[in-house]
């Protein structure tokens, strides 16, 4: 028991050096590397007393440590060197909390937030920086996904209504909140490395927002003249490669106990796909034009949307298999994903995760789906692009296409990850 004590109040210490370690670092006059070490252990200290003593002992504490800063921000108000700021104050009361917390309630808790404590000290100039690089729309963009995640998704109701009992409100909502959370994490990365990001970086970032979105735009510039045949090709074909990967980290998330059926015969053209991409770079020229604009894709009316085709390929999903069996599946995968390839992965890898439709067939409907939306973006660079990037995209899409039938015609429907690690 004492050992176990003992060890509690050495993360408490060290908890306390590694945040003070900071503020001397940063040449706080309020608390450094000595105090803060004391102002944690004084935390498990107190915890441990209102073990015994009761709760007051713990409030009593941290209402003592409240006045001690006001104290010592008040004698140094006569410096000329005075920082009015709260964070080496806020900093302390909550290392406070964190050494009462490593006592009472749970140690990898506390010691998860005494490490972040540090790390966004440490970070200070680093979130200046970005916060100066954020502009209006950037805020906005923020702001509208917390209204998705944070107000909208909580007071959806979490049961089934509609035909076929299929529609669940904070399903399919939290399913938007998944697609819109990746694709601003790539409109976010656009504006962390900027417009002018490279060939491979544009295509990376363009298949995170949308690689339907990058197609069009590509193909526009290219029969506008404003960017080169080889480079349009390239970036069309990364941000699709990025697609690709995107399906896969959808059901992993949505339903991880298939991903291993799944993974191999999608990474299967999925590294086609890389070795066709990473020969057409070399061969290409290395140029760098600045990437177009992206669209916040936060917007309510762009997560409505998705939700509304999300909870029609849904009940297309159960209409086709209670009326065609699992054969009908492909004929929704085929038309959904002339557009929209994410709404048919997420319902397809619901339908597996719950145990409504077989794994082997599950991988093969949402592989259906991204060779139809594969033919669909082809279809676009011929309309809207020029003919010389047309030849390029038709070429790569069609060696991908041909992998991908390939993979449906002769994948092994007993192969999955766990044989390949008993063999």
């Amino acid at each position: 028991m004492e050992s176990e004590l003992f060890q509690k109040l050495a993360i408490s210490l060290g908890l306390g050096l590694l945040v003070g370690l900071q503020r001397q670092h940063d040449r706080s006059e309020l608390a450094g590397i000595r105090t803060f070490p004391l102002i944690t252990l004084f935390g498990s200290v107190t915890a441990l007393l209102s073990q015994e003593f009761g709760g007051w002992v713990l409030a009593a504490g941290l209402l003592s440590l409240a006045a001690l800063v006001a104290v010592a921000n008040t004698l140094r108000r006569d410096n000329p060197n005075f920082d009015p700021g709260l964070t080496t104050e806020a900093a302390a009361l909550l290392m406070f909390v964190v050494g009462a917390f490593l006592m009472l309630g749970s140690g990898t808790v506390a010691i998860a937030i005494g490490a972040t404590t540090a790390v966004l000290l440490h970070l200070k100039e680093t979130l200046h920086r970005a916060v100066e690089r954020i502009g209006q729309k950037d805020l906005k963009a923020i702001m509208q996904f917390v209204v998705l995640l944070l107000i909208i998704l909580p007071v959806l109701p979490n049961e089934t209504y509609g035909p076929y009992e299929v529609l669940n409100p904070h399903n399919i909502w939290l399913m938007v909140v998944l697609i819109v959370g990746i694709s601003l994490l790539g409109y976010f990365a656009y504006k962390v490395f900027g417009g002018r990001a490279g060939t491979i970086l544009g295509g990376v970032l363009g298949g995170l927002i949308s690689s339907t979105a990058t197609t069009v735009s590509y193909a526009r510039r290219s029969k506008e003249a404003e960017t080169s045949t080889s480079l349009a090709a390239i970036v069309i074909f990364i941000a699709t490669i990025v697609s690709i990967a995107r399906i896969i980290t959808e059901i992993a998330v949505v339903a991880p106990g298939t991903i291993s059926v799944v993974l191999p015969p999608l990474a299967a053209l999925l590294v086609l796909m890389l070795i066709i991409g990473a020969v057409t770079y070399l061969f290409s020229k290395k140029d760098r034009e600045k990437m177009p604009e992206q669209d916040n894709p936060a917007q309510l009316k762009t997560a409505l949307v998705f939700g509304l085709v999300y909870a029609l390929v849904i009940l297309a999903t159960a209409f086709a298999k209670d009326q065609l069996g699992s054969k009908g599946l492909f004929i929704v995968a085929i038309v959904s994903g002339l557009t929209d390839v994410d709404a048919i992965t997420l319902s397809t890898a619901r339908l597996m995760n719950i145990g409504n439709l077989e794994v082997q067939t599950g991988w093969k409907v949402i592989l259906v789906a991204a060779l139809s939306n594969l033919v669909f973006k082809g279809a676009l660079v011929g309309i809207l692009g020029n003919r010389r990037v047309f030849l390029r995209v038709f070429l790569l899409f069609g060696i991908a296409l041909a992998g991908g039938l390939l993979v449906l015609w002769l994948w092994p429907s007993d192969f999955n990850l766990q044989s390949l690690v008993k063999v």
